[in-house]
């Protein structure tokens, strides 16, 4: 099995520099607009207005700069869910993020990268696995919240469930299908009427009466 990537230590030295950091912004929209393949040393820097060099220099390697993207989606996802948790409707605030544009163009494309390229799938595996363990925290908790009740269906399956859902209907809606997306999206919502009511001002809820974020730019 592959072994995550291990950045060297004078790159670690400069994690937070800015120039860094924008590298990987411009790594991060290259993705979600074009795909991983389109991230490539001189793609990554025409994109974030550098010169090709300083890729080669905060980074020991294109797997690495994946590897450190992989790791900073991963540490901004965690914090999305801790926000959501702490939301006036937290289910609301967690189905928003599994129907997040974005965020499913990244996760999709992350997996896809770590196909094909294997030294990172590691790194891939390993964000995955503790964002879900984190999501998985998090959905329990909005349950307990209201002491929601879902029979003998366990916690897991059930957030499997809603996500592998979420990710259908944003990919989907993207090419323009949209067989039973309605059906799908109304059963979501009348849980969620059921429990949290309907969407409040200050709360980002998902979608709702056949509504989709589909623009992943």
């Amino acid at each position: 099995m592959a072994q995550p990537v291990t950045p060297s230590p004078r790159r670690n030295a400069t994690e937070d520099a800015p120039r860094r950091n924008a590298l990987l912004d411009a790594a991060r929209q290259l993705i979600i607009d074009e795909g991983y393949a389109a991230v490539t040393a001189r793609r990554v820097a025409a994109q974030a207005g550098l010169k090709p060099q300083l890729v080669h220099y905060y980074f020991e390697s294109m797997d690495e700069l994946f590897a450190q993207l992989v790791r900073r989606d991963a540490a901004l996802g965690r914090k999305r869910l801790e926000r959501a948790l702490h939301s006036p409707q937290p289910l609301r605030e967690l189905w928003a993020l599994s129907t997040d544009g974005p965020t499913t163009a990244l996760s999709t494309e992350y997996l896809a990268v770590a196909h094909h390229r294997k030294a990172i799938a590691a790194e891939v595996a390993a964000a995955a696995d503790a964002f879900r363990r984190a999501q998985y925290d998090a959905f329990r908790q909005a349950l307990d919240r209201y002491a929601a009740d879902i029979g003998e269906m366990p916690t897991g399956a059930l957030l499997l469930l809603l996500e592998g859902l979420g990710r259908i209907l944003v990919l989907e809606r993207n090419i323009g299908a949209t067989a039973f997306h309605d059906e799908a999206i109304a059963v979501v919502e009348k849980l969620l009427m059921r429990l949290e009511g309907p969407p409040i001002d200050n709360t980002s809820s998902g979608p709702t009466s056949g509504e989709l974020p589909h623009d992943l730019g």
